[in-house]
């Protein structure tokens, strides 16, 4: 891959100078390999990548845990399908569906019918899954994958009905996948980016991992730090960061 290194603000006062990292595929070159070296799709295209620190699942390790088994038992009476994006139509009906929740979950026409059409015809949507209620029939949860099998799956988006009576059901969606995905054998599944304690549901699965920038960690104390200290004046990089390095690499990060 070709790397890019986009300037951002810079903090002169204390020599810090970021760079946002990007990464353009090269020919043969597998999704999959990227995403292994910290980076997500930043096109729907999978033409360009940028690295951040997200979070994936090591499918090998995943056992359901209790809470897990919680989610999964509220999700009863909710069938799921995987299929393929040649086999899955964008009707007029999923279309308003998934702008309905994106208008509540992301802003107004942040997610137009246009982007909708264009994400469900891209290359990072090879799959989908569907959730159906087997009460009403009605479909109640849309997922977006991209799968590179064995190797990588990237849970990308979820749309699903924010007035169902299982008020965990975008928990169970995701839980349910993890299953699924491991049973088919995919090694890690991918599941977007984690700077906030409200992305931290995306940790509760057994083989959790993040990229902090320099390796797959597996300590979520590491991950709570680094989301707090993202809450506050930073006026070191990460690893010019004393604290930081005697709390969790104290025999150095190059061991």
């Amino acid at each position: 891959m070709k790397l890019l290194f986009s300037e951002y603000k810079s903090d002169y006062s204390n020599y810090i100078f970021p760079y946002a990292i990007c990464a353009i595929p090269e020919q043969n070159e597998q999704s999959a390999d990227i995403l292994d070296r910290g980076f997500l799709p930043g096109s729907y295209n999978l033409d360009r990548f940028y690295m951040c620190r997200h979070i994936r699942v090591k499918l090998a390790d995943y056992a359901p845990s209790s809470e897990n088994r919680r989610i999964l038992r509220k999700g009863e009476g909710v069938s799921f399908s995987l299929v393929g994006s040649k086999d899955f139509e964008l009707t007029k009906e999923r279309q308003q569906f998934c702008k309905n929740y994106a208008d509540v979950k992301f802003g107004r026409d942040v997610m137009t019918n246009e982007k909708l059409e264009r994400l469900f015809s891209s290359p990072v949507c090879s799959h989908v899954m569907l959730f159906t209620d087997a009460g009403t029939r009605q479909e109640v949860g849309i997922v977006v994958l991209y799968l590179e099998n064995p190797r990588a799956a990237f849970y990308y988006y979820a749309f699903y009905d924010l007035n169902h009576a299982n008020k965990s059901l975008g928990m169970y969606m995701m839980t349910a996948t993890v299953g699924l995905l491991q049973e088919a054998g995919f090694q890690h599944l991918y599941l977007g980016s984690c700077y906030s304690r409200n992305a931290l549901y995306k940790t509760q699965f057994k083989g959790v991992q993040f990229w902090n920038g320099f390796r797959w960690s597996m300590d979520i104390e590491e991950l709570k730090y680094l989301i707090d200290r993202d809450a506050n004046d930073v006026d070191k990089h990460l690893l010019e960061t004393k604290e930081y390095l005697e709390k969790f690499y104290p025999q150095g990060v190059d061991k």
